[in-house]
């Protein structure tokens, strides 16, 4: 899979792109409110956090002190600049928290970036406290025909093909003696309609639909744009997975 190289007009494009509206997270506000006892005082590790939609989330929902630690400078620009996120930058493997600090860490959609799973376990399992869950938000292989993506452009799932499993990634994690707690599929509405998650994508800050050729891409747009015609009232739709292991 490509990597993108994020310069503030790619995070901008991420951001339209892939952030999800606060409207069409409600279903993960229940899982995770369903699986993590958070709650003012206490403090989220948000690794990889993009641009900064679920550090204000969870911080909003929850009443959390959040630190998005986040590698790429563009998108760090963009996380919302409060006294209760902190920025950092960093990876997985190389977390600049101290030990025991957290009382969870979320790593939404960044799984697969992840060079070495088991080496990001161990420095999770440092920097959170004694049975602090890890709430992972992905698509896995063979669990991604909800995705919209996948749904309008099947070539994407040969790249999704190339993700750490549900048992893979659970296999790594036992490493730093995490075990699985839970796996849900949870529903996200991107965009009120079809038509308006068409207008939304932006091939360049997507490495899924990066990795099409120009005739994928563009069958996978008229196809899109056929349904919103048939379906003008539907919403955009999409399912991920939550990965909680502890």
């Amino acid at each position: 899979m490509g990597e993108i190289s994020y310069d503030s007009q790619v995070a901008e494009d991420y951001r339209v792109a892939r952030e999800i509206p606060r409207a069409g997270l409600a279903a993960w506000r229940e899982a995770i409110a369903a699986e993590a006892a958070l709650a003012p005082g206490m403090t989220v590790l948000d690794v990889g956090a993009g641009t900064g939609a679920f550090a204000a989330a969870f911080h909003d929902w929850f009443g959390v002190r959040v630190v998005a630690v986040e590698p790429a400078e563009a998108m760090r620009a963009m996380i919302p600049s409060v006294p209760e996120i902190e920025v950092l930058d960093g990876y997985a493997d190389a977390l600049p928290v101290p030990d025991s600090s957290a009382d969870a860490a979320w790593l939404g959609s960044v799984l697969h970036h992840l060079p070495d799973l088991a080496a990001a376990a161990r420095e999770l399992r440092r920097a959170l406290k004694p049975r602090a869950p890890v709430l992972i938000r992905n698509i896995f292989p063979g669990r991604c025909d909800r995705d919209l993506r996948v749904r309008y452009f099947p070539e994407t799932a040969h790249a999704i093909a190339t993700y750490p499993s549900v048992e893979q990634t659970c296999a790594a994690f036992a490493t730093a003696g995490f075990h699985r707690v839970a796996l849900h599929s949870v529903p996200q509405e991107s965009a009120a309609n079809l038509e308006e998650f068409a207008a939304k994508i932006r091939r360049d800050a997507d490495s899924k639909l990066r990795g099409l050729t120009d005739e994928e891409f563009a069958r996978g747009m008229d196809r899109l744009t056929a349904s919103a015609a048939i379906m003008p009232s539907q919403p955009a739709t999409s399912w991920m997975d939550l990965l909680v292991l502890a």
